[in-house]
């Protein structure tokens, strides 16, 4: 069914801009919203408790939706119904709808196969932006917005501007990875990105490329990247289940297994609690190897075994 863009949605549309979410976050939410006018060929503004129910029952069962997307959805719903109309505060509909999100242990890979996807990368700029990626513990949104002053070099570290809440936070960075970002910024010396986009015209003289990428109106895409790691992935013989967020799933596991604090790579990743990164410790024998160390001491010391 066509979108039509009903009043409300228009209205709700500037409703979200005034407030203080991402781009994205104020984009997800109109989506939904309109996804359910579509679905349902009405203005949404129209809708009854009992009809809202009755969608979230379609799209719970007939598995439309899964947890994360149906979550959206009713959070888009609720802020458009209850905050936006300032209808439905009465409504259980939306206390009713519980959405578990079982909490699953994420792709790491090792560090031969960490290595091995980085030498099945022929361009540059995408083996320069996975390196940080998987250097620096960097969601792919944030590797692609560095800009030039972010880089720190003398502090040895960057800066990660507008992260995820919005807050800025200081990344540790090594030499080697510095002079690796600086060599390639000196093949096109973009006054602000690090990771300037070519453009989508794929005719281009490839031999031009780093003069496009001087003149580049704006930084390297997400989807870009990620299509690049896919076709990585492939030439290095990985499994379909890793995707560019697996180098910041090793970092924190490596870093990890070299001693570095659960609080630190917490800090480094920009979590807002200890208990989402806790998730890490599950993924190294190393830790667990030297937790058995430990205790095995302890026993002895206290029971004067040794």
């Amino acid at each position: 069914m066509k979108d039509i863009d009903h009043p409300s949605i228009a209205t709700f549309r500037e409703y979200v801009e005034l407030r203080d979410y991402a781009p994205a976050t104020k984009a997800e939410y109109v989506r939904y919203v309109r996804t359910t006018a579509r679905h349902l060929g009405v203005d949404p503004a129209t809708l009854t408790e009992d009809k809202v129910r009755d969608f979230f029952l379609q799209v719970r069962q007939s598995k439309r939706y899964g947890p994360v997307a149906l979550n959206c959805l009713k959070c888009s719903l609720r802020l458009f119904f209850r905050d936006h109309l300032g209808i439905g505060k009465d409504w259980r509909v939306f206390e009713d709808l519980r959405v578990h999100r079982g909490q699953t242990l994420p792709v790491v890979l090792s560090r031969q196969e960490v290595a091995a996807l980085l030498q099945a990368v022929r361009s540059p700029r995408f083996q320069v932006c996975f390196s940080l990626i998987y250097h620096c513990g960097l969601r792919v949104s944030e590797a692609v917005q560095l800009s030039v002053p972010d880089l720190k070099g003398r502090e040895g570290h960057l800066i990660v501007r507008a992260g995820k809440g919005r807050k800025d936070r200081a990344v540790p960075i090594a030499e080697p990875m510095l002079a690796q970002l600086r060599e390639f910024w000196r093949s096109h010396r973009h006054p602000q990105w690090i990771f300037p986009a070519p453009g989508c015209d794929w005719r281009f003289d490839a031999s031009k490329l780093d003069a496009r990428l001087a003149k580049a109106s704006t930084h390297l895409s997400i989807s870009a990247v990620q299509s690049a790691f896919r076709l990585a992935r492939a030439a290095a013989g990985l499994g379909p289940e890793s995707s560019v967020h697996t180098l910041r799933h090793c970092f924190a596991t490596h870093l990890l297994e070299e001693g570095v604090s659960l609080r630190l790579i917490s800090q480094y990743l920009g979590h807002a609690s200890l208990d989402t990164t806790a998730v890490y410790l599950h993924l190294t024998a190393v830790n667990e190897g030297r937790a058995r160390e430990v205790q095995g001491r302890l026993f002895h010391q206290v029971h004067g075994t040794r």
